[in-house]
């Protein structure tokens, strides 16, 4: 059973083409980094312009890399939400016109449900129940997966996700963007504990806040240029050294990764379930893979995280989570429309 999965929820065109929900068949993904680097974010209007140039190109060589047409395919799995509504109104539109035109079934795929997925795409995949850690620029929730389609939400940020916080302390250390890659890079050579930031742990229970780090690092920053005398990028003249960059980076990032961590240790600790995965683009955080294997070793618990490939945004994981959706027969009809903010 081939399944074609759209993705434009952001900032990334891409399509591909999964068998029975497993197997990757073909996975393109056009990503639009270049365009919104000069503007340290993404800008919506220029993403969801680009989406509309590259879906149709994109979705041909999914198919063209599968070596199948739209005549092989059981359905066509889109993402409807949570993103940006721009972006996803190209990708919904795109599929429900191939649909209608070629009468092909439409399956309407929420965004979180494919992260949440993507580890089955992996041949070792986890048997349900497990702990699902979602991490990425809009989102950081926490899950426990009982089965296809049931989902227990456990918490959520209040405030920045943990990527959006990346992004944000990339841009006011003038390192641009996307932040999570560019921090990672200055973190290995940099002292974890160097500055002790501060861990929003939020006892009992199991949210997320990183507003207050990110705040933290904007004021040890400011408070470090006032008494060198230096400046951070963009004002003259001058700019922070090096190396104290790398230190704000590498203690920022262990801020982070340890809330992460621990909060997924309590759950698995509380829920007794002994295993873990973790998707999003924020997995593929060196630190944070590597963490959270150790925290699998020390609880004894089994953790699995997809390859950095699978991490990102993509249509492969769309498809996977269309799959199951397909098999019970939940179709969407033309009427469908995007939605910005979707829960799980």
């Amino acid at each position: 059973m081939l399944i074609l999965g759209i993705d434009t929820s952001c900032d990334d065109t891409s399509a591909a083409v999964v068998e029975d929900g497993r197997k990757i068949v073909s996975n393109i993904v056009s990503s639009q980094s270049e365009i919104h680097t000069k503007y340290g974010g993404i800008v919506p209007e220029l993403a969801s312009r680009r989406h509309i140039e590259m879906i149709l190109p994109v979705v041909e060589e999914a198919l063209r890399l599968a070596a199948v047409t739209l005549s092989d395919l059981s359905a066509i799995a889109v993402c409807y939400g949570p993103g940006l509504i721009g972006s996803l109104l190209v990708g919904c539109s795109f599929a429900k016109a191939v649909c209608y035109s070629r009468d092909i079934p439409l399956v309407a795929v929420n965004h979180l449900e494919g992260h949440l997925l993507s580890p089955f795409l992996e041949e070792h995949a986890p048997d349900f129940p497990f702990i699902s850690l979602i991490v990425s620029g809009g989102h950081t929730s926490l899950y426990v997966a009982e089965d296809y389609g049931n989902y227990t939400l456990l918490g959520r940020t209040r405030d920045d996700a943990a990527g959006e916080a990346y992004d944000k302390v990339s841009k006011l250390m003038g390192l641009g963007y996307p932040g999570g890659p560019l921090i990672d890079r200055l973190a290995r050579e940099g002292n974890p504990g160097a500055i002790s930031f501060p861990r929003a742990y939020l006892p009992e229970t199991y949210d997320f806040s990183f507003s207050g780090l990110k705040t933290a690092v904007r004021n040890y920053v400011k408070t470090e240029v006032q008494h060198t005398g230096e400046r951070i990028p963009g004002m003259e003249p001058g700019v922070l050294s090096i190396e104290r960059l790398r230190d704000i980076a590498a203690s920022f990032q262990a801020a982070v990764v340890d809330v992460l961590v621990r909060k997924t240790k309590w759950a698995v600790k509380k829920k007794k379930i002994g295993r873990v995965t973790l998707s999003g683009g924020v997995s593929a955080n060196r630190v944070l893979r590597e963490n959270m294997k150790k925290m699998g070793e020390e609880l004894k618990v089994q953790v699995f995280i997809p390859p950095v490939s699978l991490c990102t945004d993509n249509a492969a994981m769309i498809a996977a989570a269309g799959f199951h959706r397909f098999l019970k027969n939940e179709f969407a009809g033309p009427d469908l429309n995007p939605k910005a903010y979707l829960s799980l």
